[in-house]
């Protein structure tokens, strides 16, 4: 799992930021005004390693997040002579201005998407489990009553063949799961940084619900 309250300055750290800030640094742009106007501060994680409010907040309907259109006191190009009074719709005009900004909206974007599929897999995973061992005890007790003459084989199969649908069900979300996982560390950009310390648990076969 995530480590709780990562930083959004980490993503800059992901490939298509970097590249994208390559090509600003080709503009002669100056790299540090830029993040200023279009890289949110914020925290990322909560406590529990899903996302932040402020996260969240960015693509909330209404949010102003991506248009806050900052007056720039410092200018994003040094091109020849310095520019102290650069208007952002000027800088607008520019495209590798428009591309970073684009990286950076779409980097967010995927981290958020990527912790809200987690938590909603994680979510289905534990009410599949409990559905799973419902299917588990009914399968038992179809049993017991065909053995003790009070009910039809049928009985027992249709039993058994729930069962399996739900095994299969929550082998799936499981799977889903852990490509959730694989993908939220791609999202943040890897490395060692992006994990808690704490392990993950592994999760008992489906076999293991049988009676």
């Amino acid at each position: 799992d995530v480590a709780p309250g990562l930083p959004s300055g980490m993503l800059a750290a992901r490939p298509d930021i970097a590249a994208a800030e390559h090509r600003l640094r080709q503009a002669n742009a100056n790299i540090g005004a830029a993040r200023a106007a279009f890289f949110p501060q914020l925290t990322l994680t909560t406590s529990l390693g899903t996302a932040s409010a402020a996260l969240d907040g960015l693509f909330e309907p209404g949010s102003r997040a991506w248009t806050f259109a900052p007056s720039l006191s410092l200018p994003l190009f040094t091109a020849g002579r310095l520019r102290a009074n650069l208007q952002l719709s000027e800088v607008r005009r520019d495209i590798a201005v428009a591309d970073y900004e684009k990286t950076i909206q779409g980097a967010f974007r995927e981290v958020a998407d990527a912790l809200a599929a987690r938590q909603w897999l994680a979510d289905q995973l534990g009410i599949q489990k409990e559905a799973l061992a419902a299917q588990a005890e009914r399968a038992r007790l179809a049993r017991l009553r065909y053995d003790a003459g009070s009910a039809a084989f049928l009985e027992v199969l249709d039993a058994q063949r729930d069962l399996l649908s739900a095994q299969q069900q929550r082998v799936q979300t499981q799977r889903a799961l852990l490509a959730a996982r694989v993908s939220l560390y791609a999202a943040l950009g890897g490395g060692a940084h992006t994990v808690a310390a704490t392990p993950i648990a592994t999760s008992s076969s489906p076999s293991s619900s049988q009676p």
